[in-house]
């Protein structure tokens, strides 16, 4: 049987949420969605945490005056089973689209959140659900760590697709991980952050990110970034004065593709809202695969063994011993 090597054009959005709001945000995202599938798009990435929003007041308030805002993210989460998502489906089924979003996933307890890419395929299904593995600086008083049970790479009509969130595409493991499943297209999602070090060049950082991860397993990675709305800097102004100062910032986005010999395809996003596209062809994955193939040939798996732990973790386990004891 001759194999098929897909061709399919892309979408990536460089936008921000509506602040908070999961109802509002879904809709934008819907806009987004329609307007891709009707310019050919079978795939369409979002960004980090888009439903909807990012707790920037981790990073320029004191952990006490940003707890309320935690709160707040808290109640404005939503749940992977929930109506929201099912919104999301929908969509993707009506415009026969892929679609990866990142979320605020609400967990059981109050005090648990996590940072959650969705990948839903053409037919409406939620096929995968990953957790940012591990929450970045002041990220950690947010959202809660994920577990190796959501490191796959999932088959659909378009391809084999993996997806981190942010900075976790810089842990080599994690994205080695993916490339030993046959990932071919990864979905990588970030958020503006102007509050970086002041020689830090975030969109260039993002740039790097994915040119590598790209060059080395010879595939194509798709970037989706967010921006930060007036609408975001106007809400923290309560608490920060001076917030646009702190968040206010040029190359804090970028937005496009790589291709497998490491190289930017097409012309990016770079701070502006908008959409791009890219044609893909998972058959220019084949030749640079001669050169350097780590998942095959130019490695040396007597010598390096990775090991991954997948169960999902359990903050409880009930054991009922009662029948074997009355045996006795």
């Amino acid at each position: 049987m001759p194999m098929i090597f897909n061709k399919f054009k892309a979408a990536s959005v460089q936008t921000s949420p509506v602040f908070l709001n999961a109802e509002k945000t879904i809709d934008k995202a819907i806009t987004f969605i329609k307007e891709a599938s009707e310019n050919g798009a079978q795939l369409i990435a979002f960004p980090e945490v888009f439903v909807s929003g990012y707790p920037y007041w981790n990073w320029i308030m004191t952990p006490v005056q940003g707890s309320k805002w935690y709160e707040k993210l808290y109640k404005s989460a939503i749940t992977a089973d929930g109506v929201e998502v099912k919104r999301i489906c929908d969509a993707a089924k009506e415009f026969k689209i892929h679609i990866v979003i990142g979320i605020n996933e609400r967990g059981p307890s109050f005090g648990e959140i996590y940072n959650t890419n969705l990948i839903i395929d053409n037919y409406g299904k939620l096929i995968g659900r990953h957790r940012k593995l591990v929450p970045t600086w002041a990220e950690k008083l947010t959202w809660s760590s994920g577990d190796g049970s959501s490191l796959k790479v999932y088959k659909t009509e378009i391809g084999p697709i993996g997806t981190l969130a942010c900075g976790e595409n810089t842990n080599t493991l994690a994205r080695f991980a993916l490339l030993a499943q046959g990932e071919l297209i990864h979905v990588a999602n970030y958020i503006s952050l102007p509050v970086a070090p002041t020689d830090y060049d975030m969109a260039e950082a993002i740039k790097i990110r994915a040119a590598a991860h790209s060059f080395e397993g010879k595939l194509f990675t798709i970037v989706s970034c967010s921006t930060i709305s007036q609408e975001i800097k106007d809400s923290l102004r309560e608490d920060v004065p001076n917030v646009d100062e702190l968040l206010n910032r040029k190359n804090s986005a970028f937005s496009g593709f790589i291709g497998p010999n490491g190289a930017v395809i097409g012309t990016p996003l770079i701070d502006k809202e908008g959409i791009v596209y890219a044609d893909i062809n998972l058959e220019k994955c084949i030749q640079p695969k001669q050169m350097h193939d780590i998942l095959g040939h130019y490695n040396r798996f007597d010598i390096f063994d990775l090991r991954i732990n997948t169960a999902p973790t359990k903050n409880i386990t009930f054991i009922d011993n009662h029948e074997e004891f009355n045996k006795r």
